[in-house]
Order: C-alpha cells, then sequence, then structure tokens
C-alpha cells in the first residue's frame, strides 16, 4: 500500500481515495489514523478480491442502485456494501487478518444505516 498526501484529489466531503494499489489522503495527519487507514486497507482488500475494475463497476452501480433507493446521495454512498464493511470494521485493527473472501456480500441486504 502506498499512502500518498493529495489534497485536491480528494473530492469534496471525502478524506481518502483507494485506488489499488495507492490510498491518497487529503490531510498528512491520515497518514497516522491507524483507524482511516485501515477502513482504506479493507478498500484495498476487497479492490484486490473483484481484480479490481470489476470492483470499481459494482462500486458505480450499486451506488446508483442505492441512490435510486434512498434519494439521498450521502445515505446511499454509506449503504453501499463495500463501504458497510469497511465503516463497520474500521476499528478492528485485527480484521483483515480473520476477513472471510468476500465479505462485502454479507452486507450487500441490511438495512439503512
Amino acid at each position: 500500500m502506498l499512502l500518498i498526501v493529495a489534497k485536491y484529489l480528494i473530492p469534496k466531503g471525502f478524506r481518502g481515495l483507494t485506488l489499488f494499489p495507492f490510498v491518497f489522503v487529503k490531510f498528512p495527519e491520515d497518514k497516522e489514523n491507524r483507524v482511516f487507514v485501515n477502513h482504506e486497507k479493507i478498500h484495498l482488500r476487497q479492490q484486490t478480491e473483484l481484480l479490481i475494475l470489476p470492483f470499481f463497476i459494482w462500486y458505480l452501480l450499486e451506488y446508483l442502485v442505492r441512490l435510486f433507493q434512498y434519494k439521498n446521495a450521502n445515505l446511499a454512498y454509506r449503504n453501499i456494501s463495500f463501504e458497510r464493511e469497511a465503516y463497520w470494521n474500521e476499528s478492528n485493527l485485527d480484521y483483515l487478518k480473520n476477513r472471510s473472501f468476500l465479505q462485502f456480500w454479507n452486507h450487500l441486504y441490511l438495512k439503512k444505516e
């Protein structure tokens, strides 16, 4: 994983962006935030499991479905299965050691947060 500070690459309202094998962060202090970095590492694992390009296609399609479902951009983003998995497990710094293959799949059909 390569952590790079790129203030102007990150979209407004976000602090990080993961594009395998890079993690771009908006603020230098986020490089030291273990919970934040763990969240992004979870995305790296998801991307590798789906062979990178299918991850981004799925992510975009699921976002559009969630946007139609919730009629709210932030709620749609927070309920993408990849984000659910990452947010729910970001504080568990050992999560990736024990994570099952394609674990995000278990976060597809949950009620909205």
